[in-house]
């Protein structure tokens, strides 16, 4: 199953007859925070997933129905669009999703062949919102031609596909009431699978064992710009917002003082110089987030955008006792 978000097209249209691939994914890994780029072919389809700095997976679907992910699935659509004609198009998707999305593929099952019969679909879609579930339930309509997925993050619908709708993802309450009205109708199966945020041997960056705390940072900071600039109730400048907030606190962390620029936020990158031990250093940008986050009267919007960085990096936060 590739399914990826469509609402933010960076570029469309683009054929592979023309196109040197890995050009392309160096080119966008460097212009884009954090996206995925999507080929099509009557054949088969492909997605590769990516950060900043880093292709975080890829998967490749042939018409047989079997997937290949990783390294070999890049490997195979750069071969395969030597003889087929991809389109392709390239997709932006924010930093605190883009990790649910890359590893749909690798879903865990949690329930499988849940029937009509015993399980009403309006009542699962509840239990696995109250469960707080990442993750999908996989809806099959008895007669066969119907079906879906329901997409969930920490418990929040984020969105839905039908066969009605191509299997195209709908963000509309009124896409998933339809499968709820035809799984009474007519009946079916559901499966519910988990989605976990990182996976060792598909993540072509830093293992979770291995992360970076800067490229943590990076991507608090990220998610926390997009969010102060999409507020149209904010009208200060974010860079002015964050740099009066280090000024703030430099006489607790004497490296966030924007004149000694040990630490450097600016275009979505993350730099720095100074020798503040590792701990020390999350805990500054965090301390900056939560206080900022709450003097713009941000805190609840950002707790729940933050709840995907927070389970991926729990590892990390609970190592040096940090919360926000």
């Amino acid at each position: 199953m590739i399914v990826i978000p469509k609402e933010k097209p960076v570029i469309l249209n683009m054929n592979t007859y023309y196109l040197d691939i890995e050009r392309l994914f160096e080119h966008y890994l460097g212009e884009l925070p954090t996206g995925v780029i999507y080929f099509k072919a009557p054949s088969a389809e492909g997605a590769v997933f990516f950060d900043e700095d880093n292709i975080i997976s890829g998967i490749y679907n042939d018409k047989k129905n079997n997937p290949i992910e990783g390294r070999d699935a890049i490997n195979q659509l750069i071969e395969a669009s030597a003889n087929n004609n991809f389109n392709v198009g390239i997709y932006e998707i924010p930093p605190e999703t883009v990790y649910f999305w890359a590893n749909l593929l690798y879903a865990e099952e949690l329930h499988k062949d849940l029937s009509t019969e015993f399980t009403d679909l309006e009542g699962l879609i509840k239990k696995m919102s109250a469960e707080k579930l990442t993750g999908y339930i996989e809806i099959s309509i008895n007669s066969g031609s119907d079906g879906g997925y329901i997409f969930f993050i920490i418990g929040d619908i984020i969105g839905s596909t039908s066969s009605l709708q191509n299997l195209e993802l709908n963000r509309a309450k009124e896409n998933w009431n339809i499968l709820i009205l035809k799984s009474r109708e007519e009946g079916g199966l559901f499966n519910v699978k988990k989605v976990s945020w990182d996976r060792d041997n598909n993540y072509f960056g830093p293992t979770h064992d291995d992360v970076k705390i800067l490229d943590m940072i990076k991507q608090l900071l990220n998610i926390f710009e997009q969010t102060v600039k999409k507020n149209k109730k904010i009208k200060a400048d974010f860079d002015t917002l964050l740099k009066k907030k280090f000024v703030e606190k430099a006489d607790i962390y004497d490296f966030l003082d924007p004149f000694v620029n040990e630490f450097e936020y600016s275009n979505g990158n993350v730099k720095f110089t100074g020798d503040a031990s590792e701990d020390e250093l999350l805990k500054s940008i965090t301390e900056c987030v939560s206080d900022l986050s709450s003097d713009l009267k941000i805190q609840p919007q950002m707790n729940k955008l933050l709840s995907p960085w927070k389970e991926k990096y729990s590892k990390e936060l609970n190592k040096f006792g940090i919360t926000i």
